[in-house]
């Protein structure tokens, strides 16, 4: 099993790939492991440095008391995983909250990041009042209690009707995830707001989304994509808010373009 020890403690990692080829780090949306990227890695170009990781709080990583921590710590994690790799120019691919890790680690580490895909984020995700009831509510019901919400959020209506076996796997992912970690994440989108520094940001950009995106909805993803000057917009047609599973090779077919694009494959 692959892991890096931080100040916080143990954080799941895979490391698949030649050592030496060009890095690709993915990382993953609130209350999922980094299983979500499995159907997409196969369809990418041979010869990356595909690394993947587990939140704090999610998957098999370690989880600090709530309230010690914050989206710095979540950027510092995702920055902690490149430098074991010794990996620099990567090409970092973040969904949901790790489209905010993934700006936040642009703005504070531009010596680890060639290029940047942010799949159905913004730079400021939801207004604080939203995420204090959505804290309180599952504060009060636990993240079960918001689970059949944030499936509809999750997944296409057409995944919802005709894959319900899947489905229910989804949503066990998301059910089992810590609550520490779970709550923690929430907080810390809560009190982010990187418009500012995302821009500033003078790097390749492209952002996804999902035309049946809940969550981050495709307006808000374009509005993100605009702050850079340069960065290019793409709808997934057939996905809400995670293309990687409900669409893995139209996801793969622009993530694979991107790279050519900006000469990281």
């Amino acid at each position: 099993m692959d892991f890096i020890g931080t100040g916080a403690g143990s954080l799941h990692m895979r490391a698949e790939g030649p050592e030496g080829g060009r890095a690709v780090l993915f990382v993953n949306s609130l209350g999922t492991d980094f299983r979500i990227w499995d159907r997409v890695l196969p369809l990418l170009p041979a010869g990356l440095r595909v690394l993947r990781f587990d939140k704090r709080g999610h998957g098999l990583s370690d989880c600090p008391p709530r309230g010690d921590w914050g989206m710095a710590d979540l950027v510092a994690d995702a920055a902690a995983v490149l430098d074991a790799e010794g990996a620099k120019g990567a090409v970092v691919v973040g969904l949901s909250i790790g489209g905010l890790i993934g700006q936040g680690l642009a703005a504070e580490r531009p010596d680890l990041v060639h290029g940047l895909v942010l799949m159905d984020t913004a730079a400021k995700i939801g207004a604080p009042d939203m995420w204090e009831s959505r804290i309180a509510a599952i504060e009060s019901g636990g993240v079960e209690g918001v689970a059949d919400a944030v499936m509809e959020r999750w997944f296409s209506r057409a995944f919802r009707a005709g894959r319900k076996g899947e489905l229910a796997l989804w949503r066990n992912m998301l059910t089992r995830t810590s609550l520490t970690g779970y709550l923690g994440c929430c907080e810390a989108i809560r009190d982010t707001d990187l418009r500012e520094s995302t821009s500033l940001l003078r790097l390749p950009v492209m952002a996804l989304c999902g035309d049946e995106d809940g969550s981050t909805p495709p307006d808000l993803v374009r509005e993100t994509a605009a702050l850079v000057p340069g960065a290019e917009y793409h709808l997934v047609r057939g996905a809400g808010h995670l293309p990687c599973i409900e669409q893995p090779e139209m996801t793969a077919q622009h993530l694979t373009a991107f790279m050519k694009r900006i000469g990281h494959v």
